[in-house]
Formats: C-alpha cells, structure tokens, sequence
C-alpha cells in the first residue's frame, strides 16, 4: 500500500499513456490501413509499414515512461547518446540496410508503381524491363520476360530514372 501511496502520482500517469498509446497505435493503424486501401497496395507492405511506426511509438513512450518516473534528465541524454552512437556506428557498417528501410518506407507512401505494372529501369550499366512481382521492406522483385527474376534494391528505385510501360497485352499498334 505504501508504494501506491509514494508513487500515485507516476501510477496514474502511467497508465494515461498507455491508454494514449494504445488509442494513438489504433488510431494510427487504421490510417495507415485507409491510405493502403485507396492506393491499392498490398497487406504485406502496409503490415511491414505499421511495424516500423508502431516501434517508433514504443520507443517514445518508453521514453516518456521514463521521464514520469522521474529518471534525471542528464542520465536520460547520457543513456540515449550512447545507445544513438552504438546504433550510429553499427548503421554506419550497415548503411545500405538502413538506406533500403527507410526507402522502403518512402515507396510505401508514394510509390508511383504499383505490383503488375511493367517498367523499364534507366541503368546504364544494366538496363532492365520486367514486371514488378512484390515490393517488400529491402527490395523489389523483377520479373523479366525471359523469367528471370531480379532482386532490386529499394534505394535505387529511389535513385534511378523509371519508365513504367504499357502491358505487352495492352499495346496498340498504329497502322495507315
């Protein structure tokens, strides 16, 4: 009884952000879900998108859990810079990963392409017309006419140019 008595004050706390987070990840996902279904993209791509948010909402109530227990804040900046410089370093080494994370994420949001469609990446040294079979968290997975499949980073679909090209199906040909 004592503990509730000293700590009244943290518990309610506590649990308001809870609430704040549970409502806020609901909230959240059923956006997120909404804007997926308008752009017509796949439940596999909106569930990787809902877990990159949902730990950066874990995260940030951790924090805030931390400060409503009343840990000094000069502890909280030394824990979160040496946590920031261990995760700073290993990304350093593993650049491309996080570089496909976040482009996947940004492919997500405004992707101009869609699975089924055919394009035509504008790489110099290798050139490739395929149809798009998935997009996942890293990469996007072409399928040539020849059935090849290619594994394309998510990052060079940011860099490189990209024509999308009609389905063969669809072509019309022009006669006099």
């Amino acid at each position: 009884m004592v503990f509730f008595k000293d700590y009244a004050q943290e518990i309610i706390g506590t649990g308001i952000l809870l609430v704040l987070v549970m409502l806020s990840r609901l909230i959240v996902s059923k956006l997120v879900r909404s804007f997926a279904k308008r752009s017509q993209t796949i439940e596999k791509r909106t569930r990787l998108v809902l877990k990159y948010i949902h730990l950066l909402m874990n995260i940030m109530a951790v924090i805030a859990l931390i400060i409503i227990w009343g840990v000094q804040t000069k502890d909280i900046f030394i824990v979160i810079s040496s946590i920031t410089t261990v995760v700073g370093v290993a990304m350093f080494a593993q650049w491309s990963i996080l570089s496909n994370i976040t482009s996947g994420i940004i492919l997500f949001f405004s992707f101009p392409y869609k699975i089924g469609d055919f394009i035509f990446i504008h790489d110099k040294d290798f050139p490739i017309e395929a149809e798009i079979e998935d997009i996942g968290a890293f990469h996007v997975y072409l399928k040539t006419k020849k059935g090849e499949i290619i594994v394309y980073p998510n990052n060079l679909m940011l860099q490189i140019g990209i024509t999308i090209l009609k389905h063969p199906e669809e072509q019309i040909e022009f006669t006099d």
